[in-house]
């Protein structure tokens, strides 16, 4: 499967034009040219309804020209200037979509990455352009080590997928040259700060240590060197600072419990220290089954705003693959799916399929999207979901 992957992205990543499909998003401008997928009456189908949703994604939130998403339908509300570190989320769903319909929807599979070649020429809409002299790289630059800490880990997602090395290179550039020589000490060890200003020298939390743990053991199963010992100082640091044995920080958020989860998965594949895993089974089982973290049995309304809104498409990738995972607890993993199933059934159920291709999700999925405008970042987080799902075992 794999190597089928490889021969199609290599084929098709640059090589997809408009369709010339008339567009089926919104009527105010926008255009999208990928085959339309039709809206699913049923639930038991969980990759045809994936497939609805994630075309509800690129039909109303993705700018086909830049590979970039807007914050609103067609930026109806023009706000989507500053919109850097959700890029890479939105573009994992398209991600884990063409790798799941790889075969059989070779067409669509590659229309989705021609996307993520685009997304790369425009450096994810990043509005800091103090660096791109420097090279390729330096368009990726930023102040907020986070934003490009996420967008690492989708430059080697693409590359994983592809089979580009300039893709992972590019992100080793980032990490080597902005992100790890911010490093600071502190009384628990050494972590990065927040962004490179002095006031936040101090001001270094999880949803910046977490997916820099991440970036480092996945550099290191290509480069190797000295990116273990810096995953392994990253995950320490974040252990030290967790306010409990199973919150990675306080208030425990979805995003930064998926992604040291699966940093930790992750580590306990390159060290094989049972110590690792069951810590990624610990948080990740966290954020499904805390009344910290869900409603009703399924995770939470984090807020409206972009960046919340955007917190569960972190999350869901990663416990998908907790569960996926051969050497993960089985009563965890059998949890985790539970919980991903029961998230599903309910998102499907507040689906007003009526409204398709504008079938909008909700920011909690127990209840059915009934706003003036809609968001990416739910729409990405419902989609994620559901393409998670079409990925576990039947």
């Amino acid at each position: 499967m794999k190597k089928y992957l490889y021969g199609l992205i290599a084929l098709s990543l640059f090589a997809c034009g408009n369709s010339g499909i008339e567009p089926v998003g919104p009527s105010n401008g926008g255009k999208d040219n990928t085959t339309p997928v039709a809206p699913v009456v049923s639930a038991d189908n969980w990759a045809a309804l994936a497939d609805s949703c994630t075309h509800v994604l690129v039909a109303n939130f993705l700018d086909p020209s830049t590979g970039t998403f807007w914050s609103t339908p067609n930026d109806i509300e023009h706000s989507s200037s500053n919109i850097y570190w959700q890029q890479a989320h939105a573009l994992d769903v398209l991600l884990y979509s063409a790798q799941r319909i790889a075969a059989s929807d070779p067409t669509r599979a590659a229309q989705y990455l021609d996307y993520a070649g685009k997304w790369v020429a425009n450096y994810a809409n990043n509005y800091n352009r103090s660096h791109r002299g420097e090279g390729t790289y330096g368009g990726f630059f930023n102040q907020w080590t986070d934003d490009m800490a996420w967008i690492c880990l989708t430059l080697i997602h693409i590359s994983e997928l592809s089979g580009k090395a300039e893709y992972r290179d590019t992100a080793k550039e980032i990490f080597d040259r902005y992100i790890w020589p911010r490093r600071v000490s502190s009384s628990k060890g050494i972590g990065l700060p927040w962004t490179d200003r002095d006031e936040d020298k101090n001001n270094l939390n999880a949803c910046t240590n977490a997916p820099s743990c991440l970036v480092a053991a996945l550099l290191y199963e290509k480069y190797k060197g000295e990116y273990l010992n810096i995953a392994k100082t990253l995950y320490n640091y974040c252990i030290a600072n967790m306010p409990d044995e199973e919150r990675v920080e306080e208030p425990p958020l979805s995003y930064t419990q998926g992604t040291f989860g699966e940093a930790c998965r992750k580590l306990f594949h390159l060290t094989g220290d049972k110590t690792y895993m069951a810590k990624a089974g610990t948080v990740l089982q966290y954020a499904f089954t805390s009344n910290r973290c869900t409603t009703a049995g399924i995770p939470r309304d984090e807020g409206s705003n972009m960046d919340q809104s955007l917190f569960k498409a972190v999350l869901i990738p990663y416990a998908v693959n907790y569960v996926l995972d051969a050497d993960a607890d089985s009563r965890t993993a059998q949890t985790l799916k539970e919980k991903l199933l029961l998230s599903a059934k309910t998102l499907s159920k507040n689906l007003d399929r009526s409204r398709y291709p504008r079938m909008y999700c909700n920011f909690y999925w127990g209840s059915p999207f009934t706003g003036s405008t809609a968001s990416m970042g739910a729409q990405a987080s419902g989609a994620s979901l559901l393409e998670g799902v079409a990925r576990l075992p039947k």
